[in-house]
């Protein structure tokens, strides 16, 4: 939520992946902007350099001190930008929710983990405006503390001291966010082409809800971070905006009372602004004058829109009458009052208390003699006029300690859910407690050798087939995304609902081979069981000194948020060769390129494991497409070899929709090959067909096949923050390297 907008964002949605090239670049939005990506053929930019290592970095932070500067600077405002009430908490409440609400639960995406509020196009969100100056106003802090203390994890921080200082309940905090450096630019934000407030239509018909929503999108429009304060497209109807509140937040993996904690608990603190013409305001930093220096939304009027005149979103006033203080006040001024619906100075539509008590107005943000009505915004109101909601806010109100548990503990969630496992969290004030949206897993222990032989030994001769241990493993290993380092093979989630049951995992066909592997393993955990029976089946397929990790723990299914898990499930996997019963919006190779990116995986990486999955059998349904081989279930480069033959002729079988096609012989006219598109992209596409090359020519099988190995076991150690908490602030969202 936002403490000084009243905003209510958005993120996350159903699971389905939308490339970043579907939608519009920095550069449509800001045609202006220096175009600094012309450099990225030449590495990431990384001032810091790739050897750096922020967790070495941060445990020389003198954490406390940094607590005690950040306390200070709450009240120490600014003439450039002064502080509401004198106090800056509200502000920097609102900074820190909104790094980290852009999480979405779909894809991962999103969230603080990098900083990206630093860059386009959150730096320049109508619902991140004036933010620009809450960074700003930290930077002599970061300049201090330098390297030890990344922006990512500044903004939380900053969060939680501003809760802090006014009195409000903290959970904890967990550092471990290393920055960026340039906006991330596989993240899909959406089509549209103009911004919330400019007479675009919501994304969906009111009459359908959000289940219409593209891909993992779920804001109602562009440019927000949840919902519309003043309503969907503006209409002030508080049932509309709940229905859109409780799907908006469940996509960024709230539930119902979390919801109406974290709204509540936000809405405590601080103001909207409004009170001023919305229309003198200049343009976001992004398109900003050279000489603003970064900053945006500079007003043109005579008192420059600071202080008492700042305009943001255009709403106006505070919600409770103790604004700078954690209290009771908001539910019940919330349900004691009826509302009149009023228009802000700015024009904006919000609601205000009929016959308002006295001492229940606020202080004038700038004359605290003087008294105001408070107001509501049209998504508080839908906490008053939703049952499900208003029964939720009556609890609440009945129960300020149960309210005080549930907002630190949601606002503890909101701040960190996109960290991934507790293992990457740092610092003194990490809860001990395990959260079952942490994903916990039980600490495993590293199998002696002789053991790992032993199992080994008994896999090979168990009858499993190579296809069978490498489908297994790599349906296990391939859930992880570094998106929100969720997923993969530690735990072995695979064995447990919803996992099991996926139809891309072939549910029947997976319980016989994990039977047998939990009937073999001895002393491993069915976790390590499965990786190694992955590198059984490479091994018998002709690799040789396949590497293997071991010390996976297995996780309960306690331990497991089942619901969570429901959103990663696959609708089309092109390693696998699948592709679900759902009709599909985007093209089967962009859904490839998707989870390759969310693997961590570079275009070769993404080339060789295709070709290899082929080659083994890894395909869903033993489905024959792709195969391109005589030799199945051996590791070799025929799939390159035969998809680049100039012998086959190709076409589109009747009837698939161009999903599936069919090689005939040049010159003989016999069929010879089946294929998907995930398959003919590789010849099609001139970049794929580069990367195969090198694998089809002259001493490409040894290539390929060390090629493979690496990057196979890439995948399947890609969750191992157990082993080694490495964070380099080269990786584009602080994965830890696995030992």
């Amino acid at each position: 939520m936002d403490a000084k907008t009243g905003d209510m964002g958005c993120p996350a949605g159903k699971p389905a992946s939308v490339r970043a090239l579907l939608g519009r670049t920095n550069k449509d939005w800001w045609p202006e902007m220096l175009a600094t990506e012309i450099l990225n053929p030449n590495g990431a930019t990384n001032p810091l350099g790739a050897d750096f290592n922020y967790a070495e970095a941060f445990k020389k932070l003198d954490y406390q001190a940094l607590k005690t500067d950040l306390t200070a600077l709450m009240t120490d405002s600014q003439p450039w930008w002064p502080a509401d009430y004198g106090h800056y908490g509200p502000f920097f409440i609102r900074m820190a929710w909104h790094a980290a609400g852009t999480y979405r639960t779909a894809d991962g995406r999103g969230g603080a983990n990098s900083g990206q509020q630093r860059f386009a196009p959150l730096d320049s969100w109508p619902d991140n405006g004036n933010l620009d100056k809450a960074r700003r106003l930290l930077w002599p802090i970061k300049q201090k503390y330098g390297e030890n203390i990344s922006w990512a994890d500044l903004f939380i921080l900053a969060g939680n001291v501003a809760i802090e200082s006014m009195g409000g309940p903290v959970f904890g905090f967990g550092g471990g966010r290393p920055d960026v450096f340039e906006p991330e630019r596989d993240i899909y934000w959406g089509s549209e082409d103009k911004w919330v407030n400019e007479g675009v239509q919501t994304r969906i018909a009111p009459e359908h809800g959000l289940a219409e929503l593209e891909g993992p999108l779920a804001a109602i429009q562009m440019g927000l971070i949840y919902v519309n304060p003043e309503g969907p497209g503006g209409n002030p109807d508080p049932l509309q905006s709940a229905r859109d509140i409780k799907a908006t937040f469940e996509r960024m993996a709230m539930n119902h009372e979390e919801t109406v904690a974290l709204t509540a608990g936000g809405h405590t603190f601080g103001k909207a602004h409004g009170n001023g013409d919305a229309s003198t305001l200049g343009k976001a930093p992004s398109g900003a004058d050279l000489a603003a220096q970064g900053f945006g939304w500079v007003s043109g009027e005579e008192h420059g829109g600071i202080g008492e005149h700042t305009v943001t979103s255009g709403i106006e006033g505070s919600w409770v009458n103790t604004p700078t203080q954690w209290s009771e006040n908001y539910f019940r001024l919330l349900l004691d009052y009826e509302y009149e619906l009023v228009r802000s100075p700015a024009g904006a539509q919000q609601w205000q208390p009929v016959n308002q008590k006295e001492e229940d107005k606020a202080p004038a943000a700038w004359d605290p003699n003087k008294r105001v009505p408070t107001m509501m915004t049209t998504a508080d109101m839908a906490l008053r006029e939703d049952p499900e909601l208003r029964a939720i806010s009556k609890k609440f109100r009945n129960d300020h300690e149960a309210f005080k548990d549930a907002f630190a503990r949601a606002w503890f969630k909101l701040c960190h859910r996109d960290m991934g496992p507790k293992a990457r969290y740092l610092g003194p004030e990490v809860p001990k407690e395990d959260l079952i949206w942490q994903d916990p897993i039980p600490a495993g222990s590293k199998p002696a050798d002789a053991d790992i032989a032993a199992v080994k030994a008994k896999i090979a001769d168990s009858g499993l087939t190579v296809s069978q241990l490498i489908k297994t493993a790599w349906a296990s290993a391939s859930t992880y995304r570094k998106s929100d380092h969720r997923g993969g093979a530690n735990g072995a989630r695979i064995r447990l609902a919803p996992q099991k049951d996926w139809d891309v995992n072939e549910p029947a066909e997976l319980t016989k081979v994990l039977s047998t592997l939990d009937g073999l393993r001895g002393n491993l955990s069915m976790a390590d069981a499965i990786v190694l029976g992955g590198v059984v089946g490479l091994e018998k397929a002709g690799a040789r000194n396949v590497p293997f990790l071991g010390g996976r723990g297995d996780a309960t299914a306690e331990q497991t948020d089942a619901d969570s898990f429901d959103v990663m499930e696959p609708e089309a996997d092109a390693f696998r060769n699948y592709v679900g019963k759902k009709s599909l919006s985007v093209k089967t190779e962009e859904m490839m390129l998707d989870r390759a990116s969310l693997l961590g995986l570079s275009v070769p990486e993404m080339t060789v494991l295709v070709a290899g999955l082929r080659v083994l059998g890894a395909n869903h349904g033993e489905r024959g497409h792709g195969h391109f081989t005589k030799r199945p279930g051996q590791l070799t480069n025929d799939f390159f070899t035969n998809l680049l033959d100039m012998t086959n002729v190709w076409k589109s079988v009747d009837g698939s929709n161009d999903e599936e096609y069919v090689a005939t012989d040049r010159a003989g006219g016999h069929e010879k090959w089946r294929a998907t598109r995930a398959d003919l992209i590789f010849g099609s596409n001139a970049e794929l067909r580069a990367v195969c090359e090198v694998y089809a020519q002259k001493g490409g099988q040894e290539k390929f096949v060390t090629d493979f190995v690496e990057a196979w076991t890439k995948v399947m150690n890609a969750d191992r923050f157990d082993v080694d908490q490495t964070v380099k602030a080269d990786t584009p969202i602080g994965v830890a390297e696995p030992a």
